[in-house]
């Protein structure tokens, strides 16, 4: 698929939110329950500060998905450590975007000193699951039960993979 990778800026802003609470409400890929507003993507960003972030855009210029490292521990004895978040459009799954994603990220955590990228995962999120083992992420821990989403408990799956 042709595809273009770019970091985010605030004109992505609205067509991300709207990725991310498609998955809110219609999976469990996305760990909150209802829509969040769009001020929601300055607080990705905030939490990307300094960090490699990217936008999936098709040759139209939409949105197809969208990825981003942040710190996972302010402590500088962490500061190797990263977290993942990324979301591929539902009708843009399979086509290996998210692989893109991932690899580009991957390169640019490399070169920022980055040793360790961690993934927090739904348990009921079974193709996240295949996905990240599929890319050499193992499971780490396993908090059991701690989410509730729609009634229904599931557990907080972390993934780790060493860069």
């Amino acid at each position: 698929m042709d595809i273009q990778l770019s970091p985010l800026t605030a004109a992505d802003g609205p067509a991300v939110v709207d990725l991310f609470n498609h998955y809110a409400v219609h999976s469990f890929a996305a760990f909150p329950e209802d829509p969040l507003p769009y001020p929601f993507f300055d607080r990705l960003m905030e939490a990307a500060a300094g960090w490699p972030t990217l936008a999936a855009k098709g040759p139209d210029g939409r949105l197809l998905g969208f990825a981003l490292l942040r710190r996972h521990n302010p402590w500088p004895t962490c500061s190797h450590v990263a977290e993942i978040t990324y979301f591929v459009a539902p009708d843009s799954t399979g086509q290996g975007i998210g692989s893109r994603m991932l690899a580009e990220l991957e390169a640019r955590a490399r070169n920022l000193g980055i040793r360790t990228i961690l993934a927090a995962i739904a348990s009921l999120n079974s193709g996240s699951l295949a996905f990240h083992s599929k890319h050499g992420f193992v499971e780490v821990g396993r908090f059991r039960n701690v989410c509730i989403k729609r009634g229904t408990p599931f557990d907080a799956v972390w993934m780790q993979k060493t860069l």
